[in-house]
């Protein structure tokens, strides 16, 4: 059974910060991101390109999931959150927490993923033998959504599963040592999992059963109502070195930058990268995405969450925890 609520952990959660972080007062702010994630805003985040373009020292401060980040943004102590997914936002806004979807990060399908070790012979036709397995899952993230959908299309009950919460580097090094069947996680993580393991579908197959996977900009609502050029600032930084990988020009040059700061050598930060998807603004802004699709999909995954007894129970709404006025103002920058 599932040994603590998502809920619970949103609530309860204290963010451990390393290193300096200071609070949001007109000459510092502090974001969180995650190490062994690759994408190009680090490029600008090493080049100092953010605290030129915002006028203030930043604090980057690398977490391990999305509800690390949801607890720290609920302390006070992050102000911004850069590639949260959106299972924990839901989670969190769920909950009560006033966080605000600014973005689109990221989409990567073929990233986050499920990882059944090897020696089980277990793939998607048998996958109804994982049942009496110990599946290590980092609740409420999009990992913890994945599982969640996967284990009913294949028909497995939850009930019939030993699950535990744990972050994906240290559900990684277990499915190694062989003490968990299964683990569900991302980056750097799912690919270690892989030389132990199987996946049971692929990015396109869980797309294709409307598993989507993306991360998003987050921010605390009262900070970024009373923030909002800086916040546009920031997400102009960001489209700006989206658009400049995308182009493709650059990459020689971004790729061992991203690199060194993801903590990932450049075959695997290449490899990673060249699973992500970073829509333009203009995609960002249109119908697919925060235009019209989001505040339904957020719904529908809240209703997974509180059909598994995950959360307690879903909004009636998400449309106002997506805010698109930030990033169109950064579609003018």
């Amino acid at each position: 059974m599932i040994k603590k609520t998502t809920s619970a952990i949103v609530l309860g959660a204290v963010a451990a910060l390393s290193g300096t972080t200071a609070m949001a007062d007109g000459h510092a702010i502090t974001v969180g991101y995650f190490l062994e994630w690759p994408m190009p805003f680090q490029f600008a985040k090493v080049n100092g390109t953010y605290e030129e373009a915002l006028g203030m020292e930043i604090n980057w401060v690398s977490f391990d999931t999305g509800t690390a980040m949801s607890a720290a943004m609920a302390s006070g102590d992050v102000q911004l959150s850069v590639s949260q997914g959106v299972p924990p936002f839901v989670v969190a806004t769920s909950a009560g927490q006033d966080l605000q979807m600014l973005d689109v990060a990221v989409s990567y399908a073929d990233n986050d993923n499920c990882v059944v070790r090897s020696d089980l012979e277990i793939d998607a036709d048998s996958a109804a033998d994982l049942a009496g397995s110990k599946v290590a899952v980092p609740l409420g993230t999009a990992a913890h959504y994945g599982f969640l959908r996967q284990m009913d299309h294949f028909g497995v009950d939850l009930a019939s599963l030993e699950i535990v919460d744990m972050a994906p580097p240290d559900s990684a090094a277990a499915i190694a040592q062989g003490s968990i069947d299964m683990m569900c996680g991302w980056g750097g993580s799912l690919r270690r999992a892989l030389e132990h393991g199987n996946t049971l579908l692929t990015g396109d197959e869980k797309t294709e059963l409307g598993i989507l996977v993306f991360d998003v900009t987050s921010g605390p609502t009262d900070w970024v109502a009373e923030n909002e050029e800086t916040v546009a600032k920031f997400l102009a930084v960001t489209a700006e070195a989206n658009a400049m990988w995308n182009e493709g020009s650059m990459k020689d040059e971004m790729l061992p930058v991203i690199a060194q700061d993801a903590g990932m050598d450049l075959e695997a930060t290449e490899q990673t990268l060249a699973t992500f998807v970073f829509p333009s603004v203009e995609e960002q802004l249109g119908d697919a995405w925060l235009g019209a699709a989001a505040p339904s999909f957020l719904s529908g995954v809240a209703d997974v969450f509180v059909e598994s007894g995950s959360i307690e129970g879903a909004l009636d709404s998400y449309e106002g925890n997506i805010n698109t006025g930030p990033l169109a103002s950064a579609a003018d920058m």
